[in-house]
């Protein structure tokens, strides 16, 4: 996550670059976060200060991909679960292999859906889809599925979304890098104009809800079936 975060800033900061294609392995984009990182666990912090700095560690590293001015793709095979749809949902543009499943298990592990996430799943598929997608939380929604809601823009044959999302890029660095960086500004300042509304919510629910006993009962059953 540190790590994403700051190839995100160094991206934004390089005026050479007019797009960029963000791609996983052919097995997986992105399970999300690793509920058994001990850096992320906030019985191991000792402040609340601290506490509040490693809950917000997912929403910093989806804002850095979001304020990237250059045009962001990502190739997705075989799952984004969680944190992954969240910083699937943070770029431009998404191409997914065929047989691809997506699914936000937050909510069925106490927790909120975080990251900023929700208001762009909101501008993506629309309320009511995004309700059904957080609240049915164990749910696997298959990349036909969330391509008709408008979350995936591309559905290509598997092993082919790397590729793809790698000439969408291209397609965007073709334009006049200033005309392209003024039209994605002026979408996002529309698209996200209230977003802050409920982002800056957003690290201190998850810092709640990571701390109740229902959570944390709900990832002793989870790392149990491990």
């Amino acid at each position: 996550m540190t790590e994403l975060t700051e190839a995100a800033n160094q991206i934004k900061s390089n005026l050479n670059i007019s797009a960029v294609a963000l791609v996983g392995s052919q097995k997986a984009f992105s399970a999300g976060r690793d509920l058994k990182d001990p850096a992320l666990d906030p019985r191991q912090i000792s402040t609340l200060l601290e506490k509040r700095h490693i809950a917000g560690a997912g929403a910093r590293l989806c804002k850095a991909w979001s304020d990237i001015e250059q045009f962001t793709t990502c190739g997705i095979e075989g799952f984004a679960i969680g944190g992954g749809v969240a910083l699937a949902a943070s770029l431009d543009y998404r191409v997914a292999g065929r047989s691809t499943h997506f699914r936000a298990p937050e909510t069925a592990l106490g927790l909120s859906m975080s990251w900023g996430s929700v208001p762009r799943l909101v501008n993506l598929i629309g309320p009511a889809r995004t309700k059904q997608f957080l609240i049915h939380a164990n749910q696997r929604f298959s990349a036909e599925e969330v391509y008709k809601w408008g979350l995936v823009q591309e559905i290509v044959d598997d092993g082919d979304a790397a590729k793809a999302a790698i000439s969408a890029a291209k397609k965007a660095a073709k334009i006049p890098p200033v005309a392209a960086r003024m039209v994605k500004r002026a979408v996002d300042a529309y698209a996200n104009a209230l977003s802050d509304a409920i982002i800056h919510m957003d690290t201190d629910q998850v810092l709640l809800t990571e701390n109740d006993l229902e959570h944390l009962e709900a990832v002793r059953t989870f790392l149990a079936k491990d």
